[in-house]
C-alpha cells in the first residue's frame, strides 16, 4: 500500500510539472500576456467608398451604420476607419482642418455618436485614424501661423525665413516639383510639408502643440473610441536645424531611403512616451503605428512594452516587394519572387519572437487590391487565389488587418486614362513625369497594378448599376466586375470567398492558442512555389500550405504525419507517401499528429 501511495505521489508531481511546463511555454509564446487586440481581426473600412445613404455619391457614416450587421457577420472584432474629420479633401481626409468636427460629406457628430453606439451594441470596437504629423493648410492653427511671424501659433509649424536662403532639401511626396518646402509670400518664409503643400507638418518640438494633440485624443477616447491607428507617426520628430542631407549620408546611414531618415528624428520616442503617460495608458485601447521608415532593427523601439510607447506597428517592406528600384511604384514585369516574400515575413515574425507584437496585412487604402497585387485576378483563379491570400493573413502570427472588399475577392479597376484617377499621389507623380519628359504611357500601365485608387473603388453590394453603393453618381468609378463580384451573389454561394473568410475568422478564434499565439516556423524556404510553415502552441501543431503557382506545385512532408484538415480552399490534399501535390492556388491548414 505504501509503495502505491509513493507511486501515486510521484505520478502527480510529474503531471503537475508537465502542466506547469506547458502553461509556461504557452505563456512565453504570448509575448507579454494575452490582449484583446492581439486576438482581434481588424477590418478596415474606407468610409468614402463603403455605403452612401443620401445619393450624393460619397459613402457616409449613416450608410456605414446601416451595414454594421454585415460587418458583424464577418466575425471581425475591430473596425479601423479612415479619417472622417473635417477636411477640404486634398488627400481624402488626411488633411484635417478640424479634429473635433465630422467631414460634412460624411454627416454630423450625431451621426458619429449613433454609429459608435451601434458598433458597441454589436461588440465591435472602433479604431480611428490619428493624423498628427500634419494637418490641413485650412486648419485655424495654420491660418494663424501664416498670418505673421509673431503670431502665437507660428511655432505650431516649421517655418524657414527666406532671408536665410532656400532651406535644405526635404522630399514632398505629393508635389510635382518633389519638394517638401513651400514658399509663402505673406511672411516671406518657407513651410515644411512632407506630403502635399496642403498638408503642413506640425511642430512636435513645441510642447504647446503636443498638449493640444493630447487633449484632442482624450476627447475622442472619452467619447468611447477604442484606439488609434497613427498615420506616419515616426515622422513627427524633426531636427529643426534642418541640416543638409547628402546623398552619401543618406546611402550610408539610411540605405538611400528618405523615409528612414524622416523616421529617425530626435525626440520621437520621448514624444510617444509622453503621449502614453498623458493619454493612452489611461484607457483600455489599442495603439498602432503606421511604421513608415521603420526597419527590423528599429521597430521594437516603438512597441517594446517596457518602453511604454505603442502596442503595434506595421511595416512597408512586404508591400514594397516587386517594384523596380528607383522608379515610382513601377512593377517588375517578372513579378515578385515568393522566396523573397517568405523571407520578409519570416524575418519580421522573428522581430517579435520574444517581446512586442506584430501585424500582418496585404492591402489597405494606400495599396492596390491584394488579389491583383499578390494573387491572380484572372477569372479562373480569382476565387482560389483570393482564399489563399486570406488563409495567409489569418494563419500568421500577429494581428491581421483585412481591407474591406477583399473578402469578396474585389480586384483592381485598372484605369486607362489619367482623367479617371482622383488620388493626389497618382496625379502628382504623373505631373512629375510629364515635366521631366518621361514615359507617361509606361507610368499609366504601371498604375493599373499599383495605384491607390484601385483599392478605393466603391464596395460592391449587388449587381446593380452602381453596385448598391449609391443611387447617385459615385465619386470614383465602380468596377465592372460588380456583376459577379458582390455581396448579394456571395451570400448565396456556400463556396464563395466571403463565406470562406467567415470560416477562417471563426477558425482563428476557435484555435487561438495555436493560430494566434503559437510559434511560427518557416519550412522549405527555397521552394519557389509553396509557402509552408508550422504554427505550434506546445500542445498543438498545424502545417499551413500555400501554393502560389497557377500550375500547381509539390511539397515534401519529410516524415510529418498529417491529421485533420481544418480548412482547405480546394478539397482534400492529395498525398502520396511524403509528397503533397497542391492544386493551383491551393491553401490548407492541416493538423499534425
Amino acid at each position: 500500500m505504501k509503495c502505491f501511495q509513493v507511486y501515486l505521489i510521484v505520478a502527480c508531481v510529474a503531471v503537475i510539472a508537465s502542466c506547469q511546463s506547458t502553461v509556461k511555454q504557452t505563456k512565453d509564446m504570448t509575448n507579454g500576456g494575452r490582449k484583446w487586440w492581439k486576438e482581434a481581426v481588424v477590418y478596415q473600412i474606407y468610409p468614402r467608398s463603403f455605403k452612401d445613404s443620401n445619393g450624393d455619391g460619397v459613402g457616409d457614416l449613416s450608410g456605414l451604420t446601416s451595414k454594421l450587421d454585415y460587418v458583424k457577420s464577418l466575425g471581425v472584432d475591430i473596425i479601423w476607419l479612415n479619417p472622417i474629420y473635417a477636411s477640404p479633401n486634398a488627400d481624402n481626409g488626411y488633411d484635417i482642418s478640424n479634429y473635433d468636427e465630422i467631414m460634412k460629406e460624411f454627416g454630423s457628430m450625431a451621426d458619429f455618436d449613433t454609429m459608435l453606439s451601434e458598433m458597441h451594441k454589436r461588440g465591435l470596437k472602433l479604431v480611428m485614424d490619428l493624423v498628427v504629423n500634419h494637418c490641413s493648410d485650412e486648419h485655424e492653427w495654420f491660418r494663424q501661423s501664416r498670418s505673421s511671424r509673431t503670431n502665437p501659433y507660428r511655432d505650431y509649424f516649421h517655418w524657414w525665413p527666406a532671408e536665410k536662403g532656400k532651406p535644405a532639401f526635404r522630399p514632398g511626396s505629393f508635389e510635382v516639383d518633389g519638394s517638401g518646402w513651400r514658399y509663402d509670400s505673406l511672411t516671406n518664409s518657407y513651410y515644411l510639408h512632407y506630403f502635399s503643400y496642403k498638408q503642413p507638418d506640425l511642430n512636435w518640438e513645441n510642447p504647446k502643440l503636443r498638449q493640444e494633440i493630447f487633449a484632442m485624443m482624450n476627447r475622442w477616447f472619452k467619447k468611447g473610441v477604442d484606439g488609434f491607428r497613427m498615420d506616419v507617426i515616426p515622422f513627427i520628430a524633426k531636427d529643426t536645424t534642418f541640416p543638409v542631407v547628402t546623398e552619401k549620408e543618406l546611402k550610408e546611414k539610411y540605405n538611400g531611403d528618405w523615409s528612414q531618415y524622416m523616421a529617425s528624428g530626435p525626440g520621437l520616442h520621448s514624444y510617444l512616451q509622453e503621449m502614453n503617460r498623458e493619454v493612452t495608458s489611461k484607457y483600455d485601447v489599442m495603439t498602432l503605428a503606421e511604421g513608415a521608415g521603420t526597419t527590423k532593427a528599429t521597430a521594437m523601439n516603438l512597441v517594446d512594452p517596457a518602453r511604454k510607447e505603442l502596442d503595434m506597428s506595421y511595416h512597408f517592406e512586404g508591400v514594397s516587394l516587386g517594384y523596380l528600384p528607383g522608379e515610382f511604384k513601377q512593377m517588375d514585369p517578372n513579378g515578385y519572387k515568393l522566396t523573397e516574400f517568405k523571407k520578409i515575413y519570416s524575418e519580421w515574425d522573428s522581430v517579435f519572437a520574444e517581446k512586442g507584437w506584430g501585424t500582418i496585412y496585404l492591402g489597405n487604402h494606400d495599396q492596390p487590391r491584394m488579389l491583383t497585387r499578390w494573387g491572380n485576378d484572372a477569372p479562373e483563379f480569382r476565387v482560389a487565389s483570393s482564399k489563399l491570400l486570406s488563409t495567409f493573413l489569418l494563419s500568421m502570427r500577429g494581428t491581421p488587418f483585412y481591407y474591406f472588399g477583399d473578402e469578396l475577392g474585389m480586384s483592381n479597376i485598372k484605369f486607362d486614362k489619367i482623367e479617371d484617377y482622383k488620388d493626389i499621389e497618382t496625379l502628382g507623380m504623373y505631373g512629375q513625369i510629364k515635366n521631366n519628359g518621361g514615359d507617361l504611357q509606361r507610368f499609366l500601365n504601371g498604375q493599373k497594378i499599383s495605384a491607390r485608387d484601385n483599392g478605393r473603388t466603391p464596395f460592391q453590394w449587388d449587381a446593380s448599376v452602381y453596385a448598391g453603393f449609391t443611387t447617385g453618381d459615385p465619386w470614383l468609378k465602380v468596377n465592372d466586375n460588380k456583376a459577379t463580384v458582390n455581396v448579394e451573389a456571395a451570400e448565396k454561394d456556400p463556396q464563395s470567398t466571403l463565406n470562406y473568410f467567415r470560416k477562417l475568422v471563426q477558425l482563428r478564434k476557435d484555435r487561438k492558442d495555436v493560430l494566434v499565439y503559437g510559434k511560427y516556423t518557416l519550412l522549405d524556404k527555397d521552394n519557389p512555389d509553396v509557402y509552408a510553415y508550422l504554427r505550434d502552441s506546445g500542445t498543438e501543431k498545424v502545417l499551413v500550405l500555400l501554393c502560389f503557382n497557377k500550375n500547381g506545385a509539390t511539397f515534401d512532408l519529410k516524415g510529418m504525419k498529417t491529421g485533420a484538415e481544418w480548412i482547405n480552399n480546394l478539397g482534400p490534399l492529395k498525398i502520396s507517401g511524403d509528397q503533397v501535390q497542391l492544386q493551383p492556388y491551393q491553401a490548407c491548414i492541416v493538423q499534425l499528429k
